[in-house]
């Protein structure tokens, strides 16, 4: 009995002992809830003062801006620029031995005023900023939304066909899909489609080039230029500019290249390119395909931007078949000058061999470039004022994409010009807007520095225009 009363005993004393210690654990437990609750809430509380505290010092939301770009017309009450102050604001600049032979002219453009000169009669190698020229006759003379269309027809054998040209460089070898130089160009694929979906049998393929006439390549052009990829023999059936690497823009230039053109199509066609050869067609031959170019507008903006050669020279040839000049090099020169001569324009001094600008016997005064220019900002020459959209922007397009970026960028976005390169030669001709936002023309002509050196010193006095407050 003993033993059963001291086993009872036993077993009471441990329950008692464990009550003991649950009471003690649950009162451990609520004690450290409580505690952990009250460092919670002082967290919350301090996160909540330090959020207030960050709301507190946020600015207010600005207003939203709503971009509505549009041509602002010049405050008639600001005062006209003045020679001294031009002349100040550019002095530094024109101090630059790196200038060379320097000669130009700065305009104010609403009044006509010139601001500062040097020189601006002298006849200079242009480079080309004669482009400007060519692209003034043509918006003179031509519409520009023409174009100009390549065809194919029919030989005088079964199975042979002619391609013949009409002019158009920006035709090209990108088969469809893939962009070039040259949007909106007509394709050698699109003939080659046409001719397959006719079907046309296609055994031989001639390429008529009589359209143009003289010599193909012009005085104080050089051979060399052409592997260069300066300029291609100037043909009626060109493709690409004559770029053997249509994507490229500094891509070498063919020799031959409205045989280029034909073994293209040939190519598309399946044939070998043995089975293209020079050739003409007969008056009145059936058509059996053709494609048009992008409207004159869109080319001369892509040339003007390029610094095309090729392109820009057969705008001249246009513009000679307007006046009933011949569709030759030099046709398209006198063309060019008679235009403009018969416009009004002063076009004494100018010698052109070309209407590209890269006959190293060239010759145009900065004068008449500026007045060009300027005449394109005037309503009484409303159709002259495209050329100043075609100009490259300062560190943005075209040639001028690659200047104003590490030095004188407070040019970029706001010097729109043309720029003009041969060996020892550089030249600007172009516009922007001063401080108080009246539009400044110039003409920038230097000689006799490497371009390297002599583009930076032109490009100083531009942005020295564009932070001048020149009244």
């Amino acid at each position: 009995m003993g033993r059963h009363d001291g086993g009872e005993r036993g077993n009471l004393e441990r329950s008692r002992t464990r009550r003991a210690f649950a009471r003690i654990a649950i009162s451990v437990v609520v004690v450290a809830l409580i505690a952990a609750g009250g460092v919670a809430g002082a967290l919350v509380y301090q996160a909540k003062r330090h959020a207030d505290r960050l709301r507190a010092e946020v600015p207010p939301e600005p207003a939203a801006v709503t971009y509505s770009p549009r041509i602002v017309a010049i405050d008639p009450d600001v005062a006209a620029p003045t020679p001294a102050a031009t002349t100040a604001a550019i002095e530094s600049a024109l101090h630059n031995p790196d200038l060379g032979q320097f000669t130009g002219v700065i305009t104010d453009a609403a009044t006509g005023t010139v601001l500062w000169q040097r020189d601006p009669s002298l006849p200079r190698t242009p480079a080309s900023t004669a482009k400007i020229l060519t692209t003034a006759a043509a918006l003179l003379t031509l519409p520009v939304d023409s174009r100009v269309t390549t065809t194919v027809v029919a030989g005088a054998q079964p199975g042979d066909v002619i391609i013949v040209g009409a002019g158009d460089p920006t035709l090209t070898t990108l088969p469809d899909g893939k962009t070039g130089l040259f949007p909106g160009a007509g394709r050698i694929s699109d003939l080659a489609d046409q001719l397959k979906k006719s079907g046309t049998d296609v055994d031989r393929i001639e390429v008529d080039t009589s359209l143009f006439t003289g010599p193909q390549m012009a005085k104080g052009w050089d051979d060399a230029d052409i592997a260069g990829g300066d300029i291609a023999p100037i043909e009626s059936l060109t493709a690409d500019s004559g770029r053997i690497d249509p994507s490229v823009d500094e891509s070498p230039r063919s020799p031959t290249p409205a045989l280029a053109v034909g073994r293209a199509l040939a190519a598309d066609l399946g044939l070998p390119a043995a089975d293209v050869s020079m050739g003409s067609a007969a008056p009145g031959a059936a058509v059996l395909a053709t494609v048009t170019s992008a409207p004159l507008d869109a080319r001369m903006r892509e040339y003007m931007n390029l610094s095309d050669n090729v392109a820009a020279q057969q705008v001249g040839m246009e513009v000679a078949a307007a006046v009933g000049k011949p569709r030759s090099v030099l046709g398209a020169a006198e063309a060019v000058l008679q235009v403009l001569q018969d416009k009004g324009f002063d076009v004494s001094g100018v010698t052109l061999e070309d209407a590209n600008g890269l006959s190293v016997d060239d010759r145009v005064p900065a004068s008449v470039l500026d007045e060009l220019v300027t005449a394109a900002t005037s309503i009484n020459h409303a159709q002259l004022r495209p050329l100043l959209d075609y100009l490259p922007i300062a560190g943005a397009t075209g040639t001028l994409s690659d200047r104003y970026t590490t030095v004188n960028r407070a040019g970029a976005g706001y010097v729109r010009a043309k720029t003009g390169s041969l060996s020892g030669v550089s030249t600007l001709a172009g516009f922007v807007n001063d401080r108080d936002g009246r539009v400044l023309t110039f003409t920038l002509m230097s000689a006799g520095t490497p371009v390297t050196v002599a583009r930076p010193a032109m490009d100083a006095i531009t942005t020295a225009l564009r932070g001048c407050g020149c009244r």
